[in-house]
């Protein structure tokens, strides 16, 4: 090897030349250990060798085959095999030089409770009808099981939301949990304005609700033409029998659901089930916009976009001149691999319309996968070509809008480390972390850490501090634990080896992480639990899912700014822990309120004894200093809300209350119609239930309040 290529270790050069020529995936690591590729290839030992085999100078590709120090590979069957695993380990692995898609949570789909047989929802003989028979239509989020039936997945949960009013609209499906309808004795709200036919008080009969509940499963399914034709049969024949008010309900019905294909522009012809997407590339960025059709309705789209583009587009263009293979641009790269990371996991349509061509190869996997014939055509005809050209429009909407987003923080960016007189070595690698407190009277007190990091706020990184071991309210003790929770790992770290990265784990008690509640929250948080160990042992003691998590979300340096949300007192606080680590103080400043707490008054107070900063009401330097700050503070709200919540109702279910057997409770929650009754009753209404006393129904209210 010559003086001007990358040196490289000769075991790892003699591993290169006993590759065998099969198919197979091989991922490359840096001296570190962090994953810097994934590749696939049709020949293991060709592939990997044309990478050491010249210089490749100072490029990208030549960038990434410096840092190479190891490698692992594994053989597979065949390509369809390699594309599989590939994608697998991509999402896994979060490779530097890939093209990454986020990892999702999982798709809503709207949910009819109970798997019955064909011959219907029909009650047994000799009893009377239960829930059971009138099955509910319900929003769900989650693993699936063969003893409900699913329709979807929908793009967001408003597109489940919609189809579920419609379903109430036209069909007059319950929504309301079974303890509800155990405990109903008069009709709700919603059969007054004709959203649900009232199963529980017997206002509908088992048989009429049967057709109704098939009749919106074959709508779902995108069959309304055989949905109109029974509702039409069935009219007829009551009106046969003179049976007026039945038939004269199944004319409302039908003239709701004719109402309801003409708001919603319904397709009814051969297209059910199909995705659109497409994807559009601009200043480095992209955009996959992917649209859901579903029983031949639009239900709506929703945006993806991926990291790594320009990395990975130039890595994948020496991949292909190694095959001889026409160069891809850089749309079809990016499509690809939305494809194939997406569909790992989520059910395939077997009809995919694209804006740009992709292989063969990834549909033929797709297909094996799914064991579903997956169809792909990326120039569409007639409804296809209006589907098509909708999603292209809001893929380039949406591009614009994050390239815009992105200039806008890259000024505020610029605009504060000016205001500070700050030189970072790399604008993009400038990282603020900033710290709230949150109690409600010293109760369930938790501190928060959000992370600004490339421009953006990096959801992943956010963590939760359970603090404990403290005066209740005291909240300057409060911060003193959580700063030297965050940074005394990476102080010690800094002792031993300056530049040495933290081993996973070693960063501070990673307990689990939690999924936001609504869609556009963070996709994992990492909550902080005192009991955790931390440290060098750390490791050893954390699962591999805690390790997961920990060398996902840690940072190995100290960041370049950290914020606390107060003013001398915090400040002070924080200059002590620093001190104490021997860390930089100036990186401290306080945000502090201005007069009369007033938006756009505060003032920066530093650690390191410089005169308070007002930066200017109108400043983009403090636009994104009160950006960070405030999702500091909701950040901090919400997880003091889910943690006093849980002390307060986790353990006070009913049967978990001293005194309340099975029989006291069903007696309550058949006063008041379930839990959420109880818990809005009164003492005085939770002592007039048979069986309760004076003491126990205050006991009763206590614990859930």
């Amino acid at each position: 090897m010559t003086a001007d290529r990358p040196v490289h270790s000769d075991a790892l050069l003699a591993e290169v030349a006993a590759l065998p020529q099969l198919p197979g995936v091989y991922r490359y690591f840096d001296a570190d250990g962090g994953v810097l590729y994934v590749g696939k290839a049709r020949n293991l030992k060709r592939r990997v060798a044309s990478y050491f085999q010249k210089n490749h100078g100072g490029t990208r590709i030549g960038h990434m085959i410096s840092r190479i120090a190891r490698m692992e590979t594994t053989v597979v069957r065949s390509e369809a095999e390699a594309l599989l695993l590939e994608n697998n380990l991509i999402k896994a692995l979060n490779p530097r030089f890939n093209i990454l898609f986020r990892d999702d949570k999982s798709y809503p789909y709207l949910k009819i409770h109970g798997a019955p047989d064909k011959a219907g929802f029909v009650a047994a003989a000799g009893r009377e009808p239960t829930a059971e028979d009138f099955p509910r239509v319900a929003y769900y989020r989650g693993a699936v099981d063969r003893r409900h039936r699913y329709f979807g997945p929908y793009p967001n949960a408003w597109a489940v939301k919609e189809s579920i009013q419609l379903l109430q609209k036209v069909f007059r499906l319950r929504t309301c949990e079974d303890t509800v309808f155990a405990n109903r004795t008069r009709p709700c709200l919603l059969y007054q304005i004709k959203r649900c036919s009232g199963p529980c008080v017997g206002l509908v009969a088992a048989d009429d609700y049967q057709h109704d509940v098939r009749n919106a499963e074959s709508f779902l399914r995108g069959d309304t033409q055989t949905v109109l034709s029974q509702l039409e049969r069935r009219m007829l024949e009551h009106a046969e029998k003179l049976e007026f008010e039945q038939a004269a309900e199944l004319r409302n019905q039908m003239g709701a659901l004719s109402k309801v294909l003409h708001q919603q522009s319904v397709d009814t012809g051969t297209d059910k089930d199909v995705d659109i997407l497409a994807v559009r590339v601009q200043g480095g960025k992209a955009c996959v916009n992917l649209a859901m059709v579903r029983g031949g309705r639009h239900l709506g789209d929703r945006p993806y976009f991926p990291t790594h583009v320009e990395d990975a587009a130039v890595v994948q263009d020496f991949d292909d001149a190694q095959d001889e293979a026409p160069r891809q641009p850089v749309e079809v790269q990016v499509l690809e691999a939305f494809i194939a990371q997406h569909y790992i996991g989520v059910p395939v349509p077997p009809s995919l319309v694209t804006s740009v061509p992709i292989d063969r190869a990834l549909v033929e996997a797709l297909s094996e996968q799914s064991g579903v014939r997956i169809g792909a055509v990326h120039a569409p005809r007639e409804q296809r070509r209006t589907w098509l050209e909708m999603a292209e429009k809001n893929a380039a909407l949406q591009l614009a809008r994050l390239l815009a987003e992105e200039g806008s923080q890259q000024a505020r960016t610029r605009a504060l480390v000016e205001a500070l007189d700050l030189a970072p070595d790399d604008l993009e690698a400038f990282r603020i972390e900033c710290f709230d407190i949150s109690h409600t009277a010293g109760e369930a007190t938790q501190a928060s850490c959000v992370v600004f990091q490339g421009h953006r706020m990096v959801n992943a990184e956010y963590r939760r501090y359970n603090i404990d071991g403290i005066t209740p309210g005291d909240d300057y003790a409060a911060m003193r634990q959580v700063l030297h929770r965050r940074y005394a790992g990476l102080a010690a770290q800094g002792r031993d080896a300056p530049d040495a990265s933290p081993p996973p784990g070693a960063d501070p008690d990673l307990a689990d992480a939690e999924e936001g509640a609504a869609d556009g929250e963070p996709v994992a948080v990492q909550e902080i639990a005192a009991e955790v160990p931390t440290g060098e042992g750390a490791e050893a003691a954390a699962t591999p899912a805690k390790k997961k998590r920990a060398s996902r979300g840690g940072a190995s340096r100290l960041p370049d700014l950290v914020l606390v949300d107060g003013g001398r007192g915090q400040v002070s606080m924080a200059r002590e822990v620093f001190a104490e680590l021997g860390l930089d103080l100036s990186v401290i400043v306080g945000v502090e309120k201005g007069e009369g707490r007033r938006v756009g008054l505060e003032e920066l107070v530093f650690a390191d004894g410089r005169d308070k900063v007002y930066l200017g009401k109108d400043s983009a330097a403090l636009m994104l200093v009160a950006q960070i700050r405030d999702e500091a503070h909701r950040f901090a709200i919400t997880g003091m809300r889910a943690r006093r919540a849980k002390v307060r109702v986790g353990g006070s279910r009913l049967e978990e209350i001293p005194g309340i057997g099975a029989k006291k409770r069903a007696r309550l929650l058949q006063r008041f119609g379930g839990i959420r009754g109880v818990a809005a009753a009164g003492v005085d209404d939770i002592a007039a239930v048979e069986g309760i006393g004076r003491e126990l129904a205050e006991e009763i209210y206590r614990a859930l309040h």
